[in-house]
């Protein structure tokens, strides 16, 4: 590390400094772009629950099992979200971690090698499991938006015109 006469860290070392912390950076930026499509993905299902909801206080007989079955459904897809929301943030919180030790092991001269190794496997075990449970929610909504039978299999009664 290369310091000025003052005691103080060159440019150069800072820039140094920099370029090593460049790559945790991209990845932060990475998760920042999962973290837009996991809050938009998690605005549609809030919508369609408000949407579901009176239909389902006003539906008797097998709509309302049908209505209540799509809460349901709604329901544990925001929570899957939410949780691959949580796991994201919890894994850029760790690079941001990463960041600051890569900064002060430049900067004091300090050895936390191992530690900046243990918080980089800790994010992508945190942003693989975000993945995981993201695909999770989007086999279960895409399982749960199906074309019903009824809806397929009718026939217009050419008599009715």
């Amino acid at each position: 590390m290369q310091t000025l006469t003052t005691g103080g860290t060159s440019v150069s070392a800072v820039a140094q400094i920099i370029q090593l912390a460049v790559a945790p950076v991209f990845l932060l930026a990475g998760i920042g772009a999962f973290l837009n499509v996991c809050a938009g993905r998690l605005s549609r299902i809030v919508d369609r629950a408000r949407t579901v909801e009176p239909l389902l206080l006003a539906a008797r007989g097998a709509e309302h099992d049908r209505r209540l079955g799509e809460i349901r459904i709604l329901d544990r897809r925001m929570a899957l979200v939410s949780w691959a929301i949580f796991l994201s943030v919890l894994a850029a919180v760790l690079i941001c971690l990463v960041v600051i030790l890569l900064f002060a092991a430049s900067l004091t001269g300090a050895h936390f090698g191992t530690a900046v190794a243990l918080l980089f496997i800790a994010c992508m075990v945190s942003i693989g499991l975000g993945f995981a449970v993201f695909l999770w929610e989007t086999r279960l909504g895409s399982r749960a938006v199906r074309v019903r039978t009824e809806i397929l299999e009718h026939m217009v009664d050419p008599d009715s015109d």
